[in-house]
C-alpha cells in the first residue's frame, strides 16, 4: 500500500495512548500501552514492516470523507460507492487499567461490505508474536504485550495476523474490539449492538462535558475547541504530563534527516500548553501538569543545568536516542529515531518558560506551594548565575552552542517572572540581585541582540540572521509592541525569503537555513507556531494601526486553511502545502489558541471604538 499523506489522518486516543487513521480507514500508528512504548502499528514509518489495522468498504471507486462526531475525539471515516455509504466510527474509551480501541462499520445506507485485516507489528516490528484464534477473534502474544481482537464475525489467518469479511444492510452495524490482555487472559466476545452503543455514549459523553469546560466563545470557536480537543489528547492522564507530539520520525523534509521522537515533555512546549489551557478555562489541566512538574523540579538532571529540556512521561531523564535501521521511514525518510539526544542539550529558555508557566498558574490557577516556589528561587538564582553562557538553543541546533536572542531573552522572562511571584506573594527572595540581573540581561539583548543594519532583531549576538522566535518579544512583556524596534523586527521577518525575510505566502520559516547553519543536512518547511506567533505580533501592534490588525488577520485566517480536513496541524507546512513533521503537534494547536484569543480581543476592541 502507498503512504497516506501526513494530513491524511485523524486522530484517536485516550490520555494513555493514540492512534492514527487514514481516510482508507487504516490504522497506521498507534503505540500501546502508552505513547512512548513501542508501535504496534507503524505503517506510516514502513508500508511493509511496520503493521497496520485496515477496515473498508469493498466497494469500487470508494469515495472517502472523515469528520469528528461534535464535541468529541471519535472520528468517523465515511466510504461513498454505488452500492451505498458505509461508516467506520473509530474511538478509544477513556478509563480503565487496559487500552481499548473500539471500531464500528455501519452500512448507513444501501448494502455495504467491509473487509478487516489486523497486522500487529510490536516493538516498531522487532518483536515477533504468536497468533492464536479464539471463537471469533484472536489473540496477538508478544514478549512484552498482549493484545485481543474481538470481532463480531470469524476471522482467518494471513501472513502475520488476521482477516475477515462481511457485509452489512442498510441501518445494521457491527463492533470490533482491540484491547490489552493480561498474560493469560483471553479475547472477550465482541460487544452486542446494545453493549458498542452504551460503551460510544460514554465516550461522547466524556469528550462534550469535558468540552463544555472551555471559556472561549469567539470568532473561531470550532477551531479553537478542536485544538484544545487535540492537546487533551496529548496529555499523558497518569501524571498530568504533556508529549509534544504523539509520533516520531515523521520527517520535516521528505528524504532528509530531520526525523525526531516527540512522545516526550519538553518543558518548553508543556509550559506554552499550559497556558493555552489557562486562556480558554482548562485550570484542571493546568493544575495536573503543575504537579508533574513540581515532581520533576526534584528530580537529579541528567543534562547541563538543574533541568533538562525534556522528560520521560512518567518523569523519567534517560532518553537515549537510537536510529530503527530496519525501517524505511515515511516515504523513504530515513532514520528513523526513537528517544532523542537532545534531552542532554543546555537550552536556557526553558527557565522561562518554565516559570512564566508557575507565574500564570499562580494568576490564573490557584496560589503555588512554598515547596515549588523553593524550586523557582533555585532555578531564578541559577538562571543569575549562568545567563551569558552559550547554549543549543530554542531550535536545538547541533551545530554548536551560540549566544541566542531567544535564550536570553527567556533568560529575563525567568527573573522578571520569580519577581513579580515574590512580590506578588511577599516571598523570600534575593530582590536585589534579581533586578539587577534583569536590567543587564535586557541591556545585552537591546544592545547585542540589534543588528542596526538589519533593522531588526537577530538570532544570536553580533550576528545578522533572523530568527522568528524574536516575535516573542512583545509577547512576553519584553518591549511595547509599537516600539520602532520591534515594528522593524516584524517587517524584516515578513520579507520573502528571497528579499531576506521569513515569510512565504503568509507562512513563517523558523530561520533561513541558508544564514543560520545547525548542523544537519536538508530543507524544512514553515514552522506554523512561527505564522501564529507572528499573527500575535502583529495583532499586538494593531491595536494602534489599523492596517497591521488586518494583516493579522488575514495571515490568520490563511494560516487556517493550512489545517487538514480535520482542523489538525502538524509541526510544519511544505512548500505544496502538505503537512511535515510530528503530528498532531502540540505546539501548533497551543500557538493556534492564544493567536485566536489575542486576535478576538483586539478585534473587539476596534469594533466597539466604531
Amino acid at each position: 500500500m502507498a503512504y497516506q499523506a501526513i494530513e491524511n489522518h485523524g486522530a484517536i486516543g485516550d490520555m494513555h495512548s493514540l492512534a492514527l487513521v487514514d481516510t482508507n480507514g487504516t490504522i497506521d500508528w498507534c503505540c500501546l500501552p502508552r505513547f512512548d512504548s513501542g508501535s504496534v502499528f507503524g505503517a506510516i514509518l514502513d508500508d511493509r514492516k511496520g503493521g497496520r489495522f485496515e477496515l473498508q468498504s469493498l466497494a469500487e471507486g470508494n469515495a472517502t470523507k472523515q469528520f469528528y462526531w461534535p464535541g468529541t475525539n471519535i472520528l468517523v471515516t465515511r466510504f461513498m460507492s454505488r452500492e451505498g455509504v458505509g461508516e467506520v466510527t473509530d474511538y478509544m474509551p477513556v478509563g480503565g487499567d487496559r487500552r481499548r480501541i473500539v471500531r464500528t462499520v455501519e452500512a448507513a445506507s444501501g448494502t455495504v461490505s467491509f473487509s478487516m485485516r489486523c497486522l500487529p507489528a510490536f516493538d516498531y516490528g522487532r518483536d515477533e508474536h504468536e497468533v492464536q484464534l479464539q471463537g471469533s477473534g484472536a489473540c496477538f502474544r508478544s514478549r512484552q504485550l498482549s493484545l485481543g481482537l474481538s470481532c463480531p464475525v470469524p476471522v482467518k489467518r494471513c501472513e502475520g495476523g488476521v482477516e475477515a469479511e462481511l457485509t452489512l444492510e442498510q441501518g445494521h452495524s457491527a463492533t470490533f474490539l482491540l484491547e490489552e490482555l493480561g498474560p493469560d487472559q483471553e479475547c472477550h466476545e465482541a460487544p452486542s449492538p446494545a453493549e458498542a452503543e452504551a460503551l460510544f455514549r460514554k465516550t461522547v459523553d466524556y469528550w462534550r462535558d469535558w468540552l463544555d469546560g472551555c471559556s472561549y466563545a469567539g470568532r473561531w470557536r470550532e477551531y479553537v475547541h478542536r485544538s484544545a480537543l487535540a492537546l487533551k489528547l496529548l496529555t499523558y492522564q497518569p501524571t498530568g504530563a504533556i508529549v509534544a507530539a504523539p509520533t516520531c520520525s515523521l520527517p520535516e523534509g521528505v528524504d532528509g534527516v530531520r526525523n525526531w521522537d516527540y512522545r516526550y515533555t519538553w518543558i518548553r512546549d508543556a509550559a506554552f500548553t499550559l497556558y493555552g489551557f489557562l486562556r480558554i478555562g482548562f485550570t484542571e489541566e493546568a493544575r495536573e501538569f503543575m504537579e508533574f512538574l513540581a515532581g520533576v523540579c526534584q528530580e537529579s538532571s541528567a543534562g547541563d543545568g538543574p533541568l533538562q529540556i525534556m522528560y520521560g512521561i512518567d518523569g523519567r531523564t534517560d532518553l537515549s536516542e537510537e536510529t530503527l535501521d530496519h525501517l524505511d521511514g515515511y516515504r523513504g525518510s530515513k532514520p528513523v529515531r526513537v528517544g532523542n539526544g537532545a534531552h542532554k542539550q543546555l537550552q536556557l529558555d526553558i527557565y522561562g518558560e518554565l516559570i512564566d508557566a508557575v507565574y500564570l498558574y499562580d494568576k490564573y490557577g490557584a496560589p503555588i506551594s512554598y515547596d515549588l516556589w523553593g524550586s523557582v528561587r533555585m532555578f531564578v538564582d541559577w538562571v543569575c548565575d549562568n545567563w551569558r553562557r552559550k547554549d543549543e538553543g530554542v531550535w536545538e541546533s547541533r551545530a554548536g552552542r551560540q549566544d541566542y536572542v531567544y535564550s536570553k531573552l527567556m533568560c529575563w522572562v525567568a527573573v522578571d517572572r520569580g519577581l513579580r511571584l515574590a512580590d506578588k506573594r511577599s516571598l523570600p527572595a534575593d530582590r536585589a540581585r534579581w533586578l539587577r540581573t534583569r536590567d543587564e540581561i535586557y541591556q545585552e539583548i537591546m544592545t547585542r541582540g540589534w543588528s542596526e543594519k538589519r533593522k531588526s532583531f537577530v538570532q544570536s549576538f553580533g550576528g545578522e540572521a533572523l530568527d522568528a522566535a524574536v516575535l516573542m518579544m512583545p509577547l512576553v512583556l519584553f518591549i511595547s509592541p509599537v516600539d520602532r524596534r520591534m515594528l522593524g523586527t516584524i517587517d524584516a521577518i515578513s520579507q520573502p525569503p528571497e528579499s531576506g525575510g521569513l515569510v512565504s505566502n503568509s507562512l513563517v520559516y523558523r530561520y533561513n537555513l541558508s544564514e543560520s547553519a545547525d548542523g544537519l543536512s536538508g530543507e524544512e518547511g514553515t514552522f506554523n507556531i512561527c505564522t501564529f506567533w507572528l499573527v500575535e505580533a502583529l495583532t499586538r501592534a494593531g491595536r494602534v494601526d489599523r492596517e497591521r490588525l488586518e494583516r493579522a488577520r488575514l495571515t490568520f485566517e490563511q494560516m487556517l486553511g493550512y489545517g487538514n480536513h480535520l482542523g489538525l496541524f502538524a509541526e510544519q507546512t511544505g512548500r505544496c502545502g502538505e503537512a511535515l513533521g510530528n503530528y498532531p503537534q502540540a505546539f501548533t494547536h497551543l500557538g493556534l489558541i492564544s493567536a485566536a484569543f489575542n486576535l478576538d480581543r483586539a478585534l473587539d476592541r476596534f469594533s466597539s471604538r466604531s
